[in-house]
């Protein structure tokens, strides 16, 4: 085979994510999401041992939440190596989109293991295994424990963003309303309660409480079917947190406008479409780049005098106050109205003479002579917009002489060409003899309009 001296060696897809890895670690912020990550692996595991050993699939579900607690690590893991890349001719507006799609496949994946709990929840319904309490509430609280403390340890930009930005869940609603409640009652509780709790830590609270009644009523009644509704609830509990963040995440994804902006965003398009210079504002198209930032693109029509650097700077300063990452395309009027040529005429190609073939002037002409037609042409008529492809334009018209001719007396030659003579010469045009005018019947035309028969001005 063929020997490449200097061809680079094509990494494999573990050997990237290898060098990715350690650019990360490299990074001290970074040491400890990784310690809070390997303390959550060895929690998980605990967790899921204790699962099944007391065999309460409300625990299981409650596990789920410590499992997402891994996700959103990982999730600001990708948000520091998002920070430390450039943007590269491949991606060209950086990499911030891999964090939204962490986001994104966190809460999915969250949402899919509800779904998987309210599907086992389902057939427990059917038949209700008996319920062992010994571990129950120890792993109900070092679960709490962990996922408060990781959560209000580590700022997660990402998920800090998103559960400010998305809409709130049917269970932040209800928790307001009965934050209002009690802060009618004690005012000073205002703060930690309104205007809306962390989703984040709602659920682990709502969590906890759960798994608490669950092992009240097992324990006093031996009530076991209670730890299958509870699993219910957390999951649904899951499902509804989740599910908003996912839909904001993902209409990031497919790079809509935010609705929230798209007031502003008018606004400023107005602003820019009065500027001086500024014809039309066309073709605008913004959407969210990652998460806090806005993406954009314009069109704008300008004068043909108009500066287009003055333009871009004004253009540029009005809309970056809003979209940081902007793309504007100037291009002047180019529109130019086209000009009306006139045809040049022989002094003498209004009287015929004796020969077969006339020959057409040429279509490019000068402005001081006239169009050979039988109404002038108005130097103010407006051009024509379009040009046809008429037939016989281009074709040399043939002119037969004609010897019969009947003068009438009046300076009319009315001359009629016989049908034999046709035949033979080929091409025949009745009623036109050989000192006939051209279009007319008049033998003495000038060959300039304004002018009488010897060729002397009108008065």
């Amino acid at each position: 085979g063929t020997i490449h001296l200097f061809r680079k060696s094509q990494r494999s897809l573990v050997g990237k994510l290898t060098h990715e890895f350690r650019l990360v670690a490299a990074d001290r912020r970074s040491w400890k999401i990784l310690l809070f990550g390997a303390i959550n692996l060895v929690c998980i595991g605990f967790l899921l041992m204790w699962c099944s050993s007391t065999n309460s699939i409300a625990l299981t579900a409650y596990t789920y939440l410590t499992i997402f607690d891994l996700f959103s690590l990982i999730t600001c893991l990708i948000s520091y190596w998002v920070m430390m890349k450039k943007p590269s001719p491949v991606y060209s507006f950086g990499f911030e989109r891999f964090e939204v799609l962490a986001v994104f496949a966190s809460t999915v994946l969250a949402q899919l293991g509800a779904l998987f709990i309210l599907k086992e929840s389902a057939e427990r319904f059917l038949e209700q295994p008996e319920i062992h309490t010994g571990r129950l509430l120890v792993g109900t609280f070092v679960a709490l424990f962990f996922n408060l403390f990781t959560m209000l340890s580590i700022r997660n930009k990402p998920f800090a963003y998103v559960s400010e930005a998305a809409s709130t869940s049917w269970l932040q609603e209800h928790v307001a309303d009965l934050s209002r409640s009690i802060c009618g009652i004690i005012p000073g509780l205002s703060s930690i309660f309104l205007p809306r709790m962390n989703p984040f830590v709602l659920i682990d609270i709502a969590g906890a409480l759960a798994l608490c009644i669950t092992y009240m009523l097992i324990e006093i009644n031996n009530y076991f079917a209670v730890d299958t509704a509870s699993a219910i609830a957390i999951a649904l509990m899951t499902f509804g947190t989740m599910y908003p963040m996912s839909v904001y995440s993902g209409k990031v994804l497919l790079q809509t406008t935010p609705p929230h902006v798209i007031g502003q965003l008018d606004k400023l398009l107005r602003e820019v479409s009065t500027l001086d210079g500024v014809l039309e504002v066309r073709n605008e198209h913004f959407w969210t780049l990652g998460f806090g930032t806005l993406a954009g693109s314009v069109h704008v029509r300008i004068r043909r005098d108009a500066n287009e650097q003055m333009v871009l700077a004004h253009v540029t300063n009005r809309l970056y106050t809003l979209v940081s990452t902007l793309t504007v395309q100037i291009f002047k009027d180019d529109w130019i109205r086209p000009t009306l040529s006139s045809v040049p005429i022989a002094n003498n190609i209004l009287n015929l003479s004796d020969h077969h073939v006339i020959p057409m002037p040429s279509l490019k002409a000068a402005d001081n002579l006239n169009p050979v037609t039988s109404t002038p042409a108005k130097p103010s008529s407006p051009p024509p917009e379009f040009s046809f492809d008429t037939p016989g334009k281009n074709v040399s018209p043939v002119i037969l002489l004609n010897t019969q001719t009947k003068p009438y007396g009046l300076g009319f030659n009315h001359g009629s060409t016989p049908y034999s003579s046709v035949l033979n010469q080929g091409l025949g045009i009745p009623g036109m003899g050989a000192a006939q005018g051209f279009r007319t019947g008049f033998t003495n035309v000038p060959s300039r309009y304004g002018t009488n028969a010897r060729g002397q001005p009108r008065p």
